[in-house]
């Protein structure tokens, strides 16, 4: 009977329209981002989960919204993205290790996250690149780089880029740059060279004759006669060396160097781009003060040698040796050597702290333990004189003037040698791992090419959308056999249909426009008229585009 079947045919397409509503429902709700040029299917909610970011505020206005293809496309890092999005699906983000920490960062703030939400498990990794950013800035400072710099980086250094641009540089601001190269930057031409070579010259046999004139056979007795009276009424005369000074050529060889040592000063002042900076250089100030010495000194002989213990003066000339210090402008070595010390500071400090600790510690202990038993020949008399003995002791030197008698004595000189082995060991690895870290980035940045071809910021052309105009007219399916080879959303197909879970769109239950044709759903995937694929696959045909 036929009317007997009617009603179960009516419940079969209740049932398939309800399913078919619940697919476009779910369809509506899912988005399509394409980064990279690889696509990313998620839920609209689950982008709602991290406010105030740029996933959660999708709208199809915007610019990089393809209606053809219903997607969102951003032409960023695809790598990064995808711990992106994980992030907003699970709530941690995670740090990839095929990328490098500030392209990390930058996608990140492209994005509108926070990049101090990384996951313990990855934050040693991802803050590597700050330590080695932080590297680098120091690098920078301590000015290693042997390259000559151009006339523009001078003339912007100097304060003269206007004047450089315009062509109205004046004779000195064109010889003032040459002239700073020459004696601040040994590497800029051959005639700094030179005279970086003569520097360094006059620095050695300044402390070469510094040392020397202190040998008992490079100085020269002062041997005066003195007139005696005799017990028989007659005068005899002796002769009595007094004391002993150096020998004349050093003088005039200290002379000549601090010649050369005023000259330069005088020279890099004048044609320092910084004369505040220049003043403030620890290594400046250690060469006029070192200069001014050799000056004092002589005013000293001069006026103060008639009185006494005016050789305690001659202490005061011990500055000239810190003049080796300026050898750090010749040698970049010799820079990381200096900022190695001053960056493991803390390491150092607390090196001296334990070891100061010990001392104390050990020097009362073993000022105790050798009164204990009998000990006639006691070296530790007293605590201060232990200190001494402590001291050398950790440091692991052991001169032998001090040692304990007693076996307690014996035991806690045993202790603190332990202890000094194990105190110093500890930071030394720091210091030799902060060392290794900074050389390894010079060498680093010595092979590197100084000039990089320039990447011009050029925003790619976007087509301009009418006020009030929606989307483009979706694309329409007319081939009969459009099954389960469509793109759809429940579908895995990759033919040109665009129904609902493979099916047709007039199975689907997709909207019918006026002209009896089905629509496609805006969350399926058109196919463009230039796709790769429309050569092999059924023909699109299209609702003409309304004309404005």
């Amino acid at each position: 009977m036929v009317g007997g079947h009617q009603p179960q045919s009516t419940g079969g397409a209740n049932c398939t329209g309800t399913m078919m509503n619940i697919l476009n429902i779910d369809a509506e709700n899912r988005v399509v981002l394409n980064v990279g040029g690889i696509r990313h299917e998620t839920y609209k909610a689950t982008l709602k989960k991290i406010p105030a970011t740029r996933l959660s505020r999708l709208t199809e206005a915007l610019a990089n919204y393809d209606p053809v293809l219903n997607e969102y496309f951003f032409d960023r890092h695809p790598g990064v993205f995808a711990q992106v999005l994980n992030y907003y699906r699970t709530g941690k983000l995670h740090y990839p290790t095929d990328v490098c920490g500030p392209l990390f960062e930058e996608e990140l703030e492209f994005w509108g996250l926070d990049a101090n939400q990384v996951e313990p498990c990855c934050w040693m990794t991802y803050t590597q690149h700050r330590d080695t950013q932080e590297t680098l800035a120091v690098l920078d400072r301590l000015d290693l780089d042997t390259e000559k710099p151009s006339d523009e980086e001078m003339a912007r250094k100097f304060g003269f880029e206007e004047a450089f641009f315009q062509g109205r540089l004046t004779w000195w601001q064109r010889f003032k740059p040459q002239l700073w190269s020459m004696f601040d930057e040994p590497y800029s031409s051959n005639a700094a060279k030179i005279i970086g070579i003569v520097s360094v010259f006059f620095i050695c046999v300044s402390i070469l004759s510094f040392c020397l004139k202190t040998h008992p056979n490079m100085r020269v007795p002062i041997i005066k006669n003195i007139t005696v009276n005799t017990s028989h009424n007659t005068t005899a005369w002796v002769l009595d060396k007094t004391q002993t000074n150096a020998h004349e050529a050093f003088f005039y060889i200290e002379c000549v160097c601090n010649a050369w040592f005023t000259f330069e000063i005088l020279v890099r002042f004048i044609a320092s781009p910084n004369k505040c900076e220049f003043v403030k250089a620890s290594v400046n100030i250690i060469d006029y003060i070192a200069t001014l010495s050799f000056y004092i000194d002589l005013i000293l002989q001069k006026f103060a040698s008639h009185l006494e213990n005016a050789d305690i003066l001659e202490f005061f000339s011990i500055i000239r040796i810190m003049r080796l210090f300026k050898l750090t402008r010749h040698s970049s070595g010799l820079k990381i050597l200096m900022q190695t010390f001053r960056a493991s500071a803390k390491e150092l400090t607390l090196l001296v702290f334990f070891l100061v600790l010990g001392i104390v510690i050990f020097a009362s202990l073993v000022y105790y333990a050798e009164r204990i038993q009998a000990n006639p020949h006691n070296d530790f008399n007293s605590i201060p004189l232990g200190l001494w003995w402590a001291l050398v002791t950790m440091t692991t030197v052991g001169y032998g003037d001090m040692a304990p008698k007693t076996y307690v004595g014996m035991f806690v000189g045993a202790l603190c040698a332990l202890a000094g082995v194990l105190t110093i060991a500890l930071p030394v690895p720091v210091i030799v791992s902060n060392f290794a870290m900074y050389y390894s980035h010079t060498q680093a940045r010595a092979k590197l090419p100084k000039k990089r071809r320039r990447v011009l910021p050029v925003e790619q052309p976007r087509g301009p959308r009418l006020p009030g105009q929606g989307p483009p007219p979706q694309q329409q399916m007319n081939q009969p056999g459009c099954g389960m080879g469509g793109i759809g959303v429940g579908g895995g197909g990759h033919g040109p249909c665009a129904g609902v879970g493979g099916l047709p769109p007039n199975v689907a239950g997709a909207p019918v426009n006026t002209t009896g044709v089905p629509a496609v759903n805006r969350r399926m995937n058109a196919i463009k008229s230039n796709h790769p694929k429309d050569g092999a696959g059924p023909k699109v045909e299209t609702e003409p585009a309304t004309r404005y």
